[in-house]
């Protein structure tokens, strides 16, 4: 008698979903190693809501993807620019947010204009080709990008900025990261007002750390899957003077 495999959906209440799904990447991620990238946009994400600014203004979302930063910022009050070298779609729409597809280092963009940016786990992808549509080598394109974003800000203006850090490395191409040598470069020009640096504990939990251990964390991000590659986190608010 043939065995007939049906697929049914089972809708479990919040109380239980997130512990299963713990469970489950607990037995199917066995393998990989003890501490990865799980849950980077949580930390991401909740920093740059906690420390965004309430508008009016005028703020631009570099390297939107498709997540909700947008929304975000025009829920307080800013007309929002989202930017992105790839096409996105939103689950949602809003009248204040308005999408450009384009790239940051050649459109013509007003200056002086900007209250906000937000520069989530965006920087340190320019220039290096092969990943986000980037088909142009610059070795210094997030150095770029920085001083492009500075021009375009007012002064007083705020950077929300999230990106990996460790001891400085090239994981072409997916990523750089920051330490003791780069990050000051990448935060040259800014009134540094506010950082804040995270590390995965052995149990592959996201935990606050003081700076020397972030920058002096041995990266590994060779992987295209995100669960095989582990940084910390570095998140700034940055000032233009």
């Amino acid at each position: 008698m043939p065995i007939v495999r049906l697929n049914i959906p089972v809708y479990l209440p919040m109380a239980l979903y997130h512990p299963l799904r713990w469970l489950k990447r607990a037995i199917t991620d066995r393998n990989r190693p003890t501490r990865n990238l799980w849950g980077d946009r949580d930390v991401e994400y909740s920093f740059i809501a906690a420390h965004m600014p309430n508008g009016p203004g005028k703020a631009l979302d570099f390297g939107s993807g498709s997540s909700y930063m947008s929304l975000l910022a025009a829920l307080r009050g800013f007309e929002v620019i989202a930017l992105d070298l790839e096409p996105q779609t939103f689950p949602w729409r809003h009248p204040a947010v308005r999408f450009i597809q384009g790239d940051l280092l050649k459109l013509d963009l007003p200056t002086n204009h900007f209250d906000l940016i937000i520069n989530c786990s965006t920087v340190e992808h320019v220039g290096l080709v092969g990943r986000y549509s980037v088909t142009e080598s610059r070795p210094d394109g997030d150095l770029e990008a920085m001083a492009r974003l500075r021009e375009l800000m007012k002064p007083s203006a705020i950077m929300l900025l999230t990106v990996p850090v460790g001891q400085d490395a090239v994981f072409a191409p997916l990523c750089r990261v920051y330490g003791k040598e780069r990050l000051p470069r990448l935060l040259s020009g800014f009134v540094l007002e506010r950082e804040m640096f995270w590390v995965k504990d052995a149990e592959n939990r996201w935990v606050q750390c003081d700076g020397e251990t972030a920058l002096s964390f041995e990266a590994s991000a060779g992987s295209w899957d995100p669960l095989r590659n582990v940084y910390a986190l570095g998140c700034f608010v940055l000032r233009k003077p």
